[in-house]
């Protein structure tokens, strides 16, 4: 166990010698700037002042040149291998109101979705609670590092529940989708991320999901539904896939008090040979976005969750048609 200082700060947190920076920092309640938690968006860097770590990935994508020169290093990837001082902007924005615990999850079910896509009940050794939107962290076995997953359920059922698209040659997908046996054991952390429901935030919302983005999305729909504080707005669904044989969620949605008066459900198809006969939008999500919501686009509060390219493209498309930063939320997965 390592000893940390946040200087400038007064702030100090412990550090197991199996765990990263980043997290510990987390689970100790303190803000420390993060998004993807796998080395590739760079938020969580800090500057070593004392003391040494080591990254456990040797090279991640975030991790440039010019942080190495500048002792800079990864939060999400650094273990301490001393008592170490760090420099950091600390933001209470991002310290979570579920502290992220590392725990056991046992399979408890598997449904089919789609051809490709299955949704996955785990049974948790240890507290259930996270935001909606949030998302977890599972190491399988024999994968190498962990993934991260985001739970489509509520809290409150000792259950969390993640809607998981195979992603092709893909180690842990394979895994679940292949080895993985009823009450097989699967390390657990979390909850992360800050992308989850603004209940406070008195807008209509625009919920825009593709492929395993789908489940996160889910998850802020069905809290959103039973929200006191949002029982008087709208809520948008998006659901952006490439042909008909892809689309899911809609009879999700359909168990949520107020389908088809306050919320609305819509598929866009990317694939043009898909497409053909197609009643519904067309395009890529963004494309589907300006076209369906370009008239009230700045009113709403927008979350999205997807594959990389459609979450920098919708991002870049959001921002062109003058929505805030502010209003974009969205955990910045590579």
């Amino acid at each position: 166990m390592a000893k940390i200082a946040v200087a400038g700060t007064g702030e100090t947190f412990e550090v197991a010698t199996d765990d990263t920076i980043l997290r510990a920092a987390l689970r100790s309640g303190l803000g420390m700037p993060y998004s993807c938690n796998s080395g590739s968006c760079g938020n969580c860097r800090f500057e070593l002042v004392d003391g040494a770590v080591e990254h456990v990935r040797a090279d991640p994508p975030a991790w440039s040149d010019r942080d190495r020169k500048r002792n800079r290093w990864l939060g999400c990837q650094s273990r301490a291998l001393s008592d170490c001082a760090i420099k950091v902007r600390l933001d209470p924005s991002y310290a979570s109101a579920f502290r992220p615990v590392r725990m056991t999850g046992r399979l408890a079910g598997v449904t089919e979705l789609t051809h490709d896509m299955r949704e996955f009940a785990f049974a948790l050794s240890g507290p259930d609670g996270f935001r909606p939107g949030q998302y977890a962290l599972l190491t399988l076995p024999g994968v190498e590092g962990p993934r991260a997953y985001s739970m489509c359920n509520l809290p409150g059922e000792a259950v969390w529940r993640f809607q998981i698209k195979r992603a092709p040659g893909g180690a842990a997908t394979g895994v679940l989708f292949e080895t993985l046996r009823d009450d097989d054991p699967v390390d657990m952390d979390g909850p992360y991320g800050t992308a989850y429901l603004r209940e406070d935030r008195d807008r209509d919302l625009l919920l825009i999901a593709g492929g395993s983005g789908l489940s996160p999305m889910i998850s802020i729909a069905r809290a959103a539904a039973m929200s006191p504080a949002l029982a008087d707005r709208r809520i948008d669904f998006l659901y952006a896939c490439r042909a008909p044989r892809d689309v899911c969620g809609d009879s999700m949605l359909r168990e949520l008090s107020g389908y088809g008066d306050r919320l609305s459900y819509r598929v866009a198809i990317s694939e043009a040979d898909a497409a053909v006969g197609w009643e519904g939008p067309t395009g890529l999500a963004h494309e589907a976005v300006a076209a369906l919501h370009g008239e009230r686009i700045t009113d709403v509060e927008i979350y999205f969750a997807g594959p990389a390219p459609m979450a920098a493209a919708l991002q870049k498309q959001l921002h062109n048609m003058g929505v805030d930063r502010d209003r974009m939320h969205f955990d910045e997965f590579y």
